[in-house]
């Protein structure tokens, strides 16, 4: 029987994972590093850093929460890479207060800019961080899936206000303090003087779909899996995806 917790864990990152993966190698090729230097902000206990960990490469995680770095801790020693992941607290204002300006081959920024007060600092902190050639990986909630999904639940007053108000908020009671558009992304991206190398919609219909169709149904993940892939790149579901996804590339040169 397949773990229903690692079913919706993979629907929500395995579009990333492969954009971010197949990013590393063409830096790897372009560098002749195997072992790359990532940045990860905000990262939590781990979901992105041990698992580029384990392909081999060094992984810095700031997050200001000592328990996340706690269970980070943890999970590297579990999976066998505590020797290249390296947590610290601190958050994307003071970015360079515990990590090394222009020192590493991509920086992931994953559910960061929803919460700092000035999300174009943060972007800037974060490229100011990449080597020349580096890439950025910037993850953040989408306006139109937020919006959806208040419609589908009935909440049609809410979806209107989400949609109207200038920081995507369905209400007081809401979570999330600020949502993007992938043109906003774009913008923040290109204005930090890096090229848009990709956008992808992520969870376009994953937290759409009821979860006892995913647990239970034979082979619903792999196919759902397959059409949130097919769908990601679509500028057609950008605009109803729960996140939204910006690889940016540094105009600078590629080599080490």
């Amino acid at each position: 029987m397949s773990d229903p917790m690692r079913s919706r864990a993979s629907l929500r990152t395995a579009v990333v994972r492969e954009v971010l993966q197949d990013a590393l190698e063409r830096r790897a090729e372009a560098t002749g590093r195997q072992a790359l230097d990532v940045l990860d902000t905000g990262g939590g206990s781990g979901n992105f850093a041990v698992p580029l960990a384990r392909l081999g490469h060094r992984v810095t995680v700031v997050d200001p929460s000592p328990n996340a770095l706690f269970a980070l801790e943890r999970r590297a020693a579990e999976a066998g890479v505590a020797d290249r992941v390296q947590g610290v607290q601190g958050d994307a204002r003071g970015l360079f207060d515990v990590a090394e300006r222009g020192g590493y081959d991509a920086v992931l920024c994953h559910g960061v800019l929803e919460y700092v007060d000035d999300p174009a600092e943060g972007v800037r902190n974060a490229v100011a961080a990449l080597r020349p050639g580096g890439v950025l990986s910037l993850l953040a909630a989408g306006l139109g899936g937020a919006v959806l999904a208040r419609a589908l639940a009935g909440h049609f007053t809410e979806a209107r206000q989400a949609l109207d108000d200038p920081n995507g908020r369905w209400g007081t009671g809401d979570p999330v303090p600020r949502r993007f558009t992938a043109d906003q992304l774009t913008a923040l991206v290109e204005g930090a003087g890096l090229r848009v190398g990709a956008v992808h919609g992520v969870r376009v219909f994953a937290d759409l779909v009821p979860g006892v169709l995913v647990d239970t149904e034979p082979g619903a993940l792999d196919a759902l899996l397959k059409l949130e892939a097919a769908a990601a790149e679509l500028a057609a579901f950008h605009s109803v995806a729960t996140q939204l996804h910006v690889l940016g590339e540094t105009r600078g040169t590629s080599g080490a």
